[in-house]
């Protein structure tokens, strides 16, 4: 892995940039202040339970009062500055292309545009997976590493997430390569494991030709594991015999807020 200086921190004693960030899953929704120097959240999240119909609008007033709350802290970033939202959904130039775990009005929404207009401040929305990979790349498993960096989240489905030299190249759905016949998601999933009652040697054997097909179409410097199933990473990474070094994630439940806020910084200058 080649690596490369991370970025430099705030100078001594200054206020750091702040940037809020808000994570929307199909149960609940959360938001925080994240220091752009360092990738932290600063204080506590501070969340709310997903609608229910979580239709857009209802969905985007429960982001507002997200924002809201965040928005009274001390550290909170100037009113009027960007918010970056994560969606469970590929996002093509700012609009819903699917949804997942959320109401189906979603598809074709722009996103963008609705947000933007709730909240009366520019927002940038990406979809869930790239918002954690992208954060873990920059301040997780990941930082400091050029080259192609895939996360991959193991849970209900597979998601991922494709970073070239620290940027991100969005709506990699790596988890629908075919596996056995199969969606590789339907096969290798955390919950296909439970599902099948698999041992872990049988669920790392359908890991290991998973990740060897990766391995093969991408040549990737970096595998990073997320998911709930990452915190159990000792019972499957040492069955994967790879080239490629394989590291669970860092940031754990943090990085789908960390990941929007450094993408909406980024693409608004803020930082």
């Amino acid at each position: 892995m080649t690596q490369h200086q991370p970025a430099a921190t705030t100078a001594d004693g200054a206020a750091p940039t702040t940037v809020i960030g808000v994570d929307i899953g199909g149960t609940g929704i959360k938001g925080g202040i994240v220091d752009m120097a360092t990738g932290k959240v600063i204080g506590k999240r501070y969340r709310l339970d997903t609608p229910r119909p979580s239709t857009p609008k209802q969905v985007a007033l429960c982001v507002k009062d997200i924002v809201d709350e965040l928005s009274t802290r001390e550290l909170a970033p100037a009113p009027g500055s960007p918010v970056g939202v994560t969606f469970p959904a590929i996002i093509s130039h700012g609009i819903a292309r699917s949804a997942a775990n959320v109401d189906k009005s979603w598809i074709d929404t722009d996103v963008d545009t609705l947000f933007t207009d709730i909240l009366g401040r520019e927002v940038e929305v990406m979809n869930d997976a790239d918002a954690a990979g992208l954060a873990e790349a920059r301040f997780g498993a990941g930082a400091g590493v050029d080259g192609v960096v895939l996360m991959i989240t193991l849970g209900t489905g597979i998601g991922s997430a494709f970073i070239m030299d620290s940027v991100l190249v969005p709506n990699a759905e790596l988890g629908h390569l075919e596996l056995d016949g199969y969606d590789a998601e339907t096969r290798a999933s955390a919950s296909a494991r439970e599902r099948e009652g698999l041992s872990w040697d049988e669920y790392g054997e359908r890991l290991q030709r998973y990740f060897s097909h990766i391995q093969f179409l991408f040549s990737p410097e970096l595998f990073i594991i997320g998911g709930g199933i990452s915190k159990r990473s000792e019972d499957f990474l040492p069955l994967l015999d790879l080239r490629t070094p394989v590291l669970p994630a860092k940031l754990k439940n943090n990085a789908g807020i960390v990941g929007a806020a450094l993408h909406s910084a980024e693409r608004f200058k803020h930082i």
